[in-house]
């Protein structure tokens, strides 16, 4: 469901420098969400709004009540053995413990996102941090954030080790043994911040000429209507619900889940190990990153409702962690030589992830005037005319991982998603649904940037796809 994770950016891309006023102007007329909303477009998003939380429940249910398999349950349904009621009353339900600890959480992190500014940029050399400008929005109105998501994440896991392993307030084990309850804990703030937010769209938005409204409910409600909704001049919606509270617990979770994989067996696999490390580093490069990622779909393109709000706050955490709650109910002990081929897998879609976006933000940066693996980078020459008239020229790179595929980055994406599935073994379908969910994800999304890119280049952009004729595998995709 959401789509910070990960990051979508256009093609290698350079744009000549123009003034404010024409970057507001071309803004206006290419991207956000639509105006108007045809049948299948509802359709899909009826079925999301009504079966997504469905989806999350059955997952999380099936780990608890039938160790992780997706059959039995249907299964047992089907012939009778149990009826719906038994599986609902077997769930266990929001408890007074859970939604402390979930308000005290989600509380904690809006304090540290508002009230501490960003030291880590102060000494740590090629980090990017304090009061950035995001990008120019449709209204011409260009936001400033406090990017301080990493030192977030620092004072929290401190904060967390010293709780669980120096002082003993509470077990490691806590977010595990409460992960039920938290989801309903979860479910009523994601409704919330997206019901919060359709009304502040009406009533009271932040900048009502970055308002889009359909007409249509239903879409309204779930693709958002504010652009950019804010409380006061420090509280964005989009950076706070996309980077905090999920990701910063992301990393938490699965610390969690390994203390009571060690109190549940007396160690914790190497493939949980495995588990924790891969996607620690996704994390941390997240944050390193989060100045940069004002320049992604999400935060320009993308209006607030629930496809974020909702999605960042039950999807993210409950759906991007199967792996590590699988390995709690079924402890993989990995041969070395598996262990290893995993590692080395996780870690080239990593280099490969960063490199590849890497090479295109300096090519963006030079406007081609750099050297991409030793050699001045080739591109291809193109130009558009926005809405009122004006016509601009851009450059698409053809060289690096960019002259193998249109969406390398997606790519090594892709084999990093992969190798936390495959730390799971092959026992059971659900540690595998992640790879399966960014697939999808992914190729649905390079096509929609495709056919963007397409309407906005025209023959220019054939020219770059006679150049560059693989989207994500080269020579297959």
């Amino acid at each position: 469901m959401a789509t910070h994770v990960p990051k979508e950016k256009k093609p290698a891309e350079g744009r000549k420098h123009q003034n404010m006023k024409n970057d507001i102007k071309a803004s206006q007329g290419q991207w956000g969400r639509a105006w108007e909303v045809d049948w299948f477009s509802l359709a899909s998003i009826l079925f999301l709004l009504m079966f997504a939380p469905l989806i999350v429940y059955y997952f999380i249910m099936s780990c608890a009540q039938y160790q992780c398999s997706l059959t039995d349950p249907l299964l047992d349904l089907l012939m009778g053995n149990k009826h719906l009621s038994d599986i609902w009353n077997s769930t266990p339900t929001l408890t007074y413990r859970a939604a402390v600890i979930y308000t005290l959480w989600v509380t904690f992190q809006v304090v540290l996102y508002l009230f501490i500014p960003d030291f880590c940029h102060k000494f740590l050399p090629g980090y990017v941090g304090g009061v950035q400008e995001g990008a120019v929005t449709p209204a011409g109105v260009v936001n400033k954030y406090e990017i301080n998501g990493l030192q977030a994440w620092i004072i929290t896991h401190v904060l967390w080790f010293a709780s669980t392993s120096c002082f003993h307030f509470f077990s490691p084990t806590i977010i595990f043994d409460n992960w039920i309850p938290l989801l309903w804990c979860a479910n009523i703030l994601g409704y919330a911040v997206s019901t919060f937010a359709m009304i502040k769209g009406y009533f009271f938005p932040t900048n009502a000429k970055d308002c889009k409204f359909t007409g249509n409910f239903f879409y309204d409600y779930m693709m958002g209507i504010e652009f950019n909704p804010r409380i006061g001049k420090w509280f964005d919606f989009k950076l706070f619900f996309n980077g905090r509270p999920g990701i910063v617990a992301w990393t938490l979770i699965n610390l969690s889940f390994a203390a009571k994989q060690q109190e549940l067996y007396g160690q914790v696999t190497n493939s949980m190990i495995l588990v924790n490390v891969l996607q620690g580093i996704y994390v941390l490069d997240f944050f390193w990153n989060e100045a940069w990622y004002l320049k992604t779909i999400d935060i320009c393109h993308d209006h607030f409702g629930w496809y974020l709000g909702w999605g960042d706050c039950v999807w993210l955490p409950y759906l991007y962690t199967l792996q590590g709650l699988y390995l709690v109910y079924h402890p993989v002990q990995l041969s070395t030589a598996h262990a290893i081929g995993i590692l080395i897998l996780g870690l080239l879609g990593y280099y490969i992830f960063r490199m590849t976006n890497h090479q295109k933000d300096l090519f963006r940066r030079t406007n081609g005037n750099c050297r991409i693996w030793g050699k001045k980078p080739e591109y291809i020459e193109c130009s558009y005319t926005s809405v009122d008239g004006t016509k601009y020229y851009s450059k698409l790179m053809t060289s690096g991982f960019w002259g193998w595929a249109r969406h390398f980055n997606y790519t090594g994406d892709l084999a990093g998603s992969l190798a936390y599935c495959l730390a799971c073994g092959f026992e059971h379908i659900l540690p595998y649904f992640y790879i399966i969910y960014m697939t999808i994800l992914l190729t649905h999304r390079c096509l929609r940037d495709e056919h963007r890119c397409s309407s906005k280049y025209g023959k220019d952009w054939k020219r770059y796809t006679a150049a560059v004729p693989y989207r994500l595998l080269p020579g297959i995709f």
